[in-house]
């Protein structure tokens, strides 16, 4: 199955799956591979989350039964992973605590994936079209070719997208580029 036919909630579960990989090829990776697989773990987080808050959360908010509720949840968590994928990031690989605080990171990220999987994914896939689910995928798609490649927590809205600077400039792109390939403006 081509990615453009996969539907949004299949597409991003695969996300997990290799999110959930890469969480252990960066503990088993020693030396400057390490830092080459976090950072790309540090990718793929970013362009998952954007997805999830311009196309999954709000279409969530709307479809499912105390959405905002579930939405709101999600957000609260993927911030507090996010100001920790942060401070990670800083650190770098080589500092003594990286581990320890990386390992509180994979626990949060991997509870996260499965209340999502859980409580957001399933309900979508009852209240969904097919059509409805591949589409969004359309957009995702969009958002891996502008992906952010750090964490900006607290960002989970353009307008602090615009008044946190450059870094998050690229957020930014990677949120115009779904837009555009979901045809809003």
């Amino acid at each position: 199955m081509k990615d453009t036919d996969m539907d949004v909630i299949t597409f991003l579960m695969r996300q997990h799956d290799e999110i959930r990989e890469l969480f252990e090829e960066v503990v088993t990776t020693k030396g400057t591979g390490q830092q080459d697989v976090f950072h790309h773990l540090v990718r793929l987080l970013a362009i998952h989350e954007t997805a999830e808050e311009e196309l999954v959360h709000p279409y969530a908010r709307k479809a499912i039964a105390g959405g905002d509720k579930v939405v709101d949840q999600r957000l609260q968590e993927e911030n507090s992973a996010k100001e920790l994928l942060s401070r990670l990031d800083d650190m770098g690989t080589d500092h003594p605590d990286f581990l320890k605080y990386f390992d509180e990171l994979r626990t949060d990220v991997l509870a996260h994936a499965e209340a999502e999987e859980k409580f957001e994914f399933a309900k979508l896939r009852e209240k969904a079209s097919g059509p409805q689910l591949r589409a969004m995928t359309a957009g995702v798609k969009a958002a891996e070719a502008l992906a952010p490649t750090r964490p900006h927590p607290g960002v989970e809205s353009a307008t602090k997208n615009v008044l946190l600077g450059p870094p998050t400039a690229i957020m930014d792109r990677t949120r115009d580029a779904i837009r555009a390939a979901m045809g809003k403006s």
